[in-house]
């Protein structure tokens, strides 16, 4: 059996208080799961586990991926680092990324003189 990297899928989205990033990772334990926040990149990492295989089963296909995957996505300029938080529920990761209002870019007129 052989062991790939893959990626989970993701949907990413925002509203006016937040971006928030949906991975889907059937068959991953929490705890095979990490997500970092550092330097401007939020990368998700983790490992989904082959099954042991047990005395007497046959396998006919194997069309799922297996193995360690990682994902990373560069913070908008508005999103907070330190105001990142994950849940993990039913197969699903949900990143949310709070927008500080204070990191948003703002245009100012500069005369010149």
């Amino acid at each position: 059996m052989a062991v790939v990297e893959w990626s989970p899928l993701v949907d990413i989205s925002e509203d006016d208080q937040e971006y928030l990033i949906k991975a889907e990772l059937p068959d991953v334990k929490k705890e095979d799961v990490k997500v970092t926040a550092q330097e401007g990149t939020l990368t998700i990492m983790g490992e989904r586990k082959f099954e042991k295989e047990e005395k007497g089963r046959r396998y006919h296909r194997v069309e799922r991926a297996y193995g360690t995957f990682g994902r990373s996505f560069s913070l908008p300029d508005d999103a907070s680092p330190a105001k990142v938080s994950a849940e993990f529920k039913d197969g699903v990761l949900t990143v949310h990324l709070v927008k500080d209002k204070k990191a948003k870019p703002q245009q100012v007129e500069v005369k010149v003189s």
